[in-house]
């Protein structure tokens, strides 16, 4: 993985086409909000596809939680749509059949000379494409588990959404003041509003 990929820095904004063959950059899937960036060998491999089935479960909570989720994968895009469909996905799949991700963070898995994939990552994203961790799924175990994700996911939204404590006596006054902008999803996101007020 190349040496500026770590917490605090900016993940790339990779526009590549979805299972659909429709164009999408990771800043629009994103949004305002926390994401999940899972960085894919493909359908092919058994730890894929079981890390992707146990994130259908997850994905029910991502959605209620205002988290968005993503799949990028080296297959074509019918591989990548077949991928999606067999394990029950809901969440956007990007195909990169021409590896530009893979070559532009340095993770060709070279030990697979066969399919020529990525090493598998998973990358947990704050608003603004922040990276605030890294997981690196070469093994199995090295991926995050659910809870693990949970708990990143709960300190990147605590981090990002103003109105996480809402009993907190200024927020209250702040709503009765019809200060909306600090709360979701009225306002902005926790970086825009910090910026405003530096």
């Amino acid at each position: 993985m190349r040496a500026d990929i770590v917490p605090g820095a900016i993940f790339p904004d990779y526009e590549l086409s979805d299972h659909t063959a429709k164009r999408r950059k990771l800043s629009e899937l994103q949004g305002p909000h926390p994401m999940v960036l899972v960085l894919s060998r493909g359908g092919y491999c058994p730890k894929d596809r079981r890390q992707a089935e146990l994130l259908v479960q997850l994905h029910r909570e991502l959605e209620v939680a205002y988290c968005r989720l993503v799949t990028i994968s080296t297959d074509n895009i019918t591989e990548t749509s077949e991928y999606r469909t067999g394990v029950g996905a809901h969440w956007p799949f990007l195909c990169d059949p021409g590896r530009i991700v893979q070559k532009d963070l340095d993770i060709a898995e070279y030990t697979d000379s066969l399919h020529n994939p990525m090493i598998p990552h998973t990358i947990v994203l704050e608003p603004g494409l922040v990276i605030h961790k890294v997981y690196n799924g070469y093994w199995f175990w090295g991926r995050p588990t659910l809870e693990d994700l949970r708990q990143d996911l709960r300190a990147v939204t605590k981090k990002c959404r103003p109105d996480w404590d809402i009993t907190q006596p200024e927020l209250k006054a702040a709503w009765q003041q019809g200060r909306k902008e600090l709360f979701y999803p009225y306002g902005k996101t926790f970086v825009q509003t910090l910026g405003e007020q530096d």
